[in-house]
């Protein structure tokens, strides 16, 4: 991790150093500082649609995953975009569009799966998911009939 963020802190101090070369000391200073306006009026309007659109959700009794996600990955843009620094606000728009925005929410999620299976199995051992459905019995017998599960076994 110290590692990530020695060279996160590198690739920022190359990346202002390039605009300063390239706009002036205070051309650079300028986009640090509109970038961080624009980012933050951006992380308002997309966190108010996300929160609008968890909304909706939870009250249609659906699950709320990808709307609880989509504000999660629009606060984090917001925090990169107030973050001094080129890299942090490309990063933070990235989060702050919809089309990349789904793209990280697929790969977060695919991490999150990853982990919590892992994490169970540490625990407690082996995961195993049932999907069943209790079926009647189709013949009618003198006996009292016992369910039938029929169902596939997901191993994780």
């Amino acid at each position: 991790m110290a590692v990530a963020f020695l060279l996160y802190v590198i690739a920022e101090i190359a990346a202002i150093w390039a605009v300063g070369s390239a706009v002036g000391v205070l051309g650079t200073l300028g986009l640090l500082l509109a970038g961080a306006f624009i980012g933050s009026w951006l992380a308002r309007r997309e966190g108010a649609k996300a929160m609008r659109a968890f909304i909706e959700t939870s009250r249609s009794g659906r699950s709320a995953e990808k709307e609880l996600t989509d504000g999660m990955l629009v606060g984090l843009g917001g925090v990169l975009i107030l973050l001094p620094g080129f890299v942090s606000d490309v990063l933070g728009l990235l989060l702050m569009l919809p089309p990349s925005r789904a793209v990280a929410r697929k790969l977060w999620l695919r991490r999150m799966e990853k982990r919590a299976v892992r994490f169970a199995n540490q625990r407690r051992g082996p995961v195993m998911v049932v999907d069943s459905e209790v079926v009647p019995p189709s013949s009618p017998s003198k006996e009292k009939p016992h369910p039938v599960i029929e169902g596939r076994i997901i191993e994780g």
